[in-house]
C-alpha cells in the first residue's frame, strides 16, 4: 500500500469536506485505547462514499470503516490510511411499505449502516415491532452488527435480514438477499472491505407492552452479569461450539487477572476491561495470555470476537 503521507495534499485537494489528521483512535473506541489514525473522514451519502473509495483504490491507500467503535481494537501505533465514519443518510431509519408476498403479520424497517443498534431497538419498540429485543444494550451500529452477525440469547440479527445494500472495494453498489450473505456465528460470508450501506430487517408485528417487558428483562440480565460501566469491547472471545468462553476463562482461574491497565473482568470473564490507563498492547498481551492459559487448561484455543485492526490483526 502507498503511504498516505505522500498523498496528503492530494487528498486535501480531492475531498471537499473536513479531514481530521492524526486523531487518537481511543476517542472512537469503547475500549478507549488506540494510537492516531492518519486521517478520519466522515461521509454522509453514497455518491461521496463511492468517490472516496474510488480515489483510495486508484492511489493504493488503505482504508477502514468503523461504526461506533464497540468491537474494535486499534494498535498503539495507530492506523495508516483513511478511517471512514458513516454519517448523514447512513444513520437513517424508517419503516417501509410491505412487499408483494410478505406475510401479513410482519413489517419491514430499513436502517443505515451507521445507525445505532440501540436506536433501531427503540424504534421497533415504539412501533410495536418484535424480533430485535435481544439486541437491547448491545453497543455499536447496524453495519457492525450485521457484519458480525451480532446475537444474544439464541438470537442473531442475520435471521432478521431480508436484504442489504452493499458497496464493494471498487465502489460498486449492489443489493443482496439476506439468505445469500453466508451468515455464520459472529460473521458473514461477504468478502473483506465490503461496506454495508443499509439493511432491511423483517420484524413481527407485536404488542408494545410485551416488547418493552422483554427489552427490560434482557437489559436487567446484562446489568447483572456484564461490566457495563467499564470500558470494554463487549464479549472479547467467541464461544467455542457448545461451550462458553467466559466459563473456560473462569475455570482457568483468570478472573481479575491484570496486565498493565487491562483486566479480565471479575463480573464476566469474557470481558477484557480498561481499568483507566490501559494501552492496546496491554490488551493484546492479556488476550494472548488468556488464550495460552485456557489452551493449557482445557486444550481449547479461544478466537477473538473483537476485530484487531492494522497489521497485528
Amino acid at each position: 500500500m502507498a503511504s498516505l503521507n505522500s498523498h496528503s495534499k492530494d487528498l486535501s485537494s480531492f475531498w471537499n469536506g473536513k479531514i481530521l489528521w492524526d486523531i487518537p483512535m481511543s476517542q472512537y473506541s469503547t475500549l478507549k485505547v488506540g494510537g492516531p489514525a492518519e486521517a478520519i473522514i466522515s461521509v454522509a451519502n453514497v455518491e461521496d462514499l463511492k468517490r472516496l473509495v474510488h480515489w483510495l483504490k486508484e492511489n493504493d491507500i488503505s482504508w477502514w470503516i468503523i461504526g461506533r467503535g464497540s468491537n474494535i481494537l486499534v494498535p498503539d501505533r495507530g492506523l495508516s490510511g483513511v478511517t471512514i465514519v458513516l454519517e448523514g443518510e447512513f444513520v437513517g431509519l424508517e419503516k417501509i411499505e410491505n412487499q408483494p408476498g410478505q406475510k401479513d403479520k410482519t413489517a419491514l424497517i430499513r436502517a443505515g449502516g451507521g445507525c445505532l443498534l440501540s436506536k433501531a431497538v427503540h424504534f421497533c419498540t415504539a412501533n410495536s415491532l418484535s424480533g430485535l429485543e435481544f439486541a437491547v444494550g448491545i453497543p455499536g451500529s447496524i453495519g457492525g452488527a450485521v457484519i458480525m452477525n451480532a446475537g444474544a440469547w439464541n438470537n442473531e440479527i442475520g435471521n432478521l435480514l431480508a436484504s442489504a445494500t452493499l458497496m464493494n472495494n471498487h465502489g460498486k453498489v449492489f443489493t443482496e438477499l439476506g439468505q445469500n450473505l453466508g451468515f455464520t456465528y459472529r460473521g458473514w460470508g461477504i468478502e473483506p472491505n465490503t461496506i454495508l450501506l443499509d439493511a432491511t430487517l423483517v420484524l413481527a408485528i407485536g404488542i408494545k407492552d410485551e416488547i418493552k417487558a422483554a427489552c427490560n428483562r434482557y437489559l436487567e440480565l446484562r446489568k447483572k452479569n456484564q461490566p457495563l460501566r467499564e470500558s470494554s469491547a463487549g464479549s472479547f472471545f467467541k464461544n467455542p461450539p457448545e461451550l462458553s468462553a467466559g466459563r473456560l476463562i473462569d475455570e482457568a482461574g483468570l478472573k481479575g487477572h491484570l496486565i498493565g491497565g487491562a483486566k479480565v473482568s471479575e463480573k464476566h470473564a469474557n470481558f477484557i476491561i480498561n481499568t483507566g490507563n490501559a494501552t492496546a498492547t496491554d490488551i493484546l498481551n492479556l488476550m494472548h495470555f488468556v488464550q495460552d492459559t485456557v489452551y493449557k487448561h482445557s486444550g481449547i484455543r479461544l478466537e477473538p470476537e473483537v476485530h484487531i485492526l492494522g497489521n497485528e490483526g
